[in-house]
């Protein structure tokens, strides 16, 4: 039998890190956005996102390009992976994780992934 081992403050930093990506992920995709209306949605998302446990900091980018060139005749589409940038900062005790999701070009994917793990 596999030996049970404690969950560590370290891994629920992670698990926090990839939960507040993957629920922003999946809230927010499919959103009508507009190059105008970009910046008020980075907000609005960074704004939610920061209400929940553990948050200190979400930056929200959101590539206006791709939203231009996906436009439809009433000038605006929906959100989509690979649109997004966003960089979110979890702190859970003594532990601060910084995760992020961006479109990986070569993968053709929005990649989720780990970017730092701290111990203050």
């Amino acid at each position: 039998m596999p030996e049970e081992k404690k969950i560590s403050d370290r891994d629920n930093a992670l698990f926090e890190a990839g939960i507040k990506l993957g629920a922003l992920y999946h809230q927010f995709i499919g959103t009508p956005v507009s190059a105008e209306t970009a910046e008020a949605l980075e907000t609005a998302i960074e704004q939610s996102v920061s209400l929940q446990p553990w948050v200190k900091l979400v930056k929200v980018k959101i590539d206006r390009e791709k939203v231009r060139e996906r436009a439809n005749e009433f000038n605006y589409c929906e959100l989509r992976g690979e649109m997004l940038d966003v960089t979110v900062v979890v702190r859970y005790k003594a532990v601060e994780v910084h995760a992020r999701v961006k479109y990986e070009e070569e993968l053709d994917y929005p990649l989720m992934h780990v970017e730092k793990v701290l111990m203050k």
